[in-house]
């Protein structure tokens, strides 16, 4: 079954000088690869529709509990952000950054949802999990 959603997914990160542009691009490219991805001297931004790829990598690493805290952490009723640690990134890990930003900055993802709500998209991107197992396939959810 497919999920339908509608979401606009904007990623922004910091070049510093002591930064390779593209390294910075990459990082991006490993955690969103569907991303379309623009390479500037001082940020790397990006855009996407679809965050499967993502998905898929916080089931793997077993972290939907934490996904889901940070992402209702910084919802609203549009959408949510969060930030994430650019070199981890870049080994393909999904590391949120809380607190202070890294030295070299962090990579801030911004999430505007449109289909379905956004509790139900944050549900499906990471569900409630009961022993560290989804308590229903959130795929088969009537809302998402």
């Amino acid at each position: 079954m497919s999920t339908v959603y509608s979401v606009d997914v904007e990623i922004r990160a910091p070049v510093q000088p002591t930064e390779v542009p593209d390294r910075v691009a990459r990082a991006v490219e490993t955690l969103f690869p569907t991303a379309e991805i623009e390479v500037g001297p001082d940020e790397v931004v990006a855009t996407t529709h679809e965050l499967e790829a993502f998905r898929e990598a916080l089931f793997e690493q077993r972290i939907l509990d934490t996904a889901r805290g940070t992402f209702l952490d910084g919802h609203d009723e549009d959408g949510f952000e969060f930030d994430l640690k650019k070199q981890a990134a870049f080994r393909g890990v999904v590391n949120f950054s809380v607190g202070s930003p890294a030295e070299l900055g962090d990579i801030h993802v911004e999430v505007t949802v449109h289909e379905p709500t956004v509790a139900a998209f944050i549900a499906y991107l990471a569900p409630e999990t009961a022993e560290g197992e989804p308590i229903e396939d959130a795929m088969d959810a009537e809302d998402v």
